[in-house]
């Protein structure tokens, strides 16, 4: 397919590529074993301006959009999807300064993680408030020029590693959805500590941790937008973040198709390749065409998003909700074209299914995105 990509944009693409055929492929078995956060393979990113991609010029960005981000994470996950996500939420944690940080908070947020200097994390999720983010009971409490935040939050991709730290949290109980703000939170604040690293089915590279406050002051300044917009924060944060996490998907799924058809080529059975068995065949034929379909689905989104679009919520979960579910099937079906050999560590298919199956939950399961996406649909009638 051609998807009319511009100069810049080719460039993104072929230096992510670059990175996951020489760099990442190579060690993401290891990796995966040792659980071990891949600091020196985000090194090699920073020094590719891979970090710059959609930070603005102003902040020693390129000032790219979500399209040019999405290109980057598909590429970067066809080497591995927990390399990829470590990138990926270090984004998701900037991309509320981005939109509604002052800019000073810019100036010191946006350009250090530019410049590769640091990286994020969005902190939102909590034990009692996964995809009921109105339970959340983190609170901030004012204290003359500063707020106090207490509570734990949950499963937040990049925690303990990251320096920087955008936190929702409850500033005023009484006003329920209006009663919530975002906070910048930097990683050596007292107060502020870490729980251990979460063992994991998949993406095992990724750190995964609990954020713990416990008195922990930060002064008003780190307020991110107005008070009482927390919530409209993390909306238009997730709304902007899904292409990326459905190009993930895509880009998993898209390496786990290569794998098969290479397979498929040099395996055979009965006298003969089993790429020349209809029912292999059918099987990849309907990975490529549903991976192509997803592709073009999140580049449709992210490219609505960057057109500045104000009705993007709806697409980007749809990319999200078909790009997941094609990841997982492919995955599955690819391991089954291996048979035995995909379910062993020697080769990486079984790996990429189990990498496949977070991205059906992160950032909205796909169940509570179809109860969103089927609000909307009864609200237009089924019309365009």
């Amino acid at each position: 397919m051609e998807y009319f990509l511009n100069e810049r944009q080719q460039m993104i693409k072929d230096i992510a590529r670059r990175i996951a055929e020489e760099r990442i492929i190579p060690v993401r078995a290891e990796l995966d074993e040792a659980e071990e956060f891949p600091w020196e393979l985000l090194k090699e990113m920073a020094n590719a301006d891979l970090f710059r991609v959609h930070v603005p010029e102003e902040y020693d960005g390129l000032g790219e959009g979500i399209m040019d981000l999405s290109l980057a994470v598909e590429e970067l996950s066809r080497g591995c999807a927990g390399v990829a996500i470590s990138y990926a939420a270090s984004f998701l944690g900037t991309l509320g300064i981005q939109n509604y940080g002052t800019d000073e908070q810019k100036r010191e947020y946006l350009t250090k993680a530019a410049n590769g200097q640091a990286i994020a994390a969005f902190g939102l999720t909590e034990s009692g408030a996964g995809s009921d983010i109105m339970s959340i009971k983190t609170s901030a409490v004012a204290d003359g020029d500063s707020y106090i935040i207490n509570g734990t939050k949950q499963f937040i991709t990049n925690g303990g590693e990251a320096q920087i730290y955008t936190v929702v949290a409850v500033t005023d109980p009484a006003k329920g959805a209006r009663g919530t703000s975002t906070i910048l939170v930097e990683k050596d604040t007292p107060g502020f500590t870490f729980g251990k690293k979460e063992k994991k089915m998949g993406i095992r590279c990724s750190a995964t941790r609990e954020l713990v406050f416990h008195n922990c002051r930060v002064p008003k300044t780190n307020l991110v937008g107005k008070e009482g917009t927390g919530l409209i924060v993390a909306l238009k944060t997730f709304e902007q973040s899904r292409p990326c996490v459905a190009a993930q998907a895509v880009g998993l799924a898209q390496a786990a198709m290569e794998e098969a058809v290479s397979y498929a080529l040099q395996r055979e059975q009965f006298g003969h390749s089993i790429s020349t068995f209809q029912a292999i065949q059918h099987i990849l034929v309907n990975m490529a065409t549903e991976i192509e379909a997803a592709r073009l689905l999140v580049y449709s989104a992210a490219r609505t998003i960057d057109s500045g679009s104000k009705n993007t919520a709806e697409g980007s979960a749809m990319a999200k909700v078909f790009a997941s579910d094609v990841a997982m099937r492919v995955t599955t079906d690819a391991v089954q074209v291996l048979g035995g050999p995909g379910y062993m560590r020697d080769y990486p298919l079984e790996k990429m299914m189990r990498d496949a199956k977070i991205i059906q939950i992160y950032e909205g399961t796909n169940q509570v995105l179809r109860n969103d996406m089927s609000s909307q649909l009864f609200k237009r009638k089924g019309k365009r």
